[in-house]
């Protein structure tokens, strides 16, 4: 992923400030509503590996009500049914995520962008 790349919410404060800091540093981030067209299965490893997280779990919403109804804390369910319950439930995902050459990071505080560019 050398382009950069938003996975956004926009109904979400913490994604929209994040859009908006990338574009008053002059850039144009291709804009990706994750919950209409979500990361496939390899495409979200990708990015866990590239934010360093040790399990999907922590790029995970623990706090969806779908999470909980899944089964997902569960120590039992692996990395990919984990994946696979994000890319089938977007909304559990954490976002913003900002991906570019070969890194991600979360906007959580949307500051944490300015390290990619």
């Amino acid at each position: 992923m050398s382009e950069l790349i938003i996975y956004h919410n926009n109904r979400c404060s913490k994604s929209r400030q994040t859009l908006q800091l990338l574009e008053q540093q002059g850039l144009s981030p291709s804009v990706i509503d994750y919950q209409i067209t979500p990361p496939n299965h390899s495409e979200l490893q990708t990015i866990i590996q590239q934010l360093g997280f040790s399990s999907a779990r922590q790029l995970m919403r623990k706090g969806e009500a779908v999470y909980k109804e899944l089964g997902l804390d569960e120590e039992s369910v692996s990395e990919a049914q984990l994946i696979d319950a994000m890319v089938a439930n977007p909304k559990l995902i954490e976002r913003p995520i900002v991906c570019y050459q070969g890194k991600s990071v979360l906007g959580r505080p949307p500051e944490n962008v300015l390290s990619l560019v």
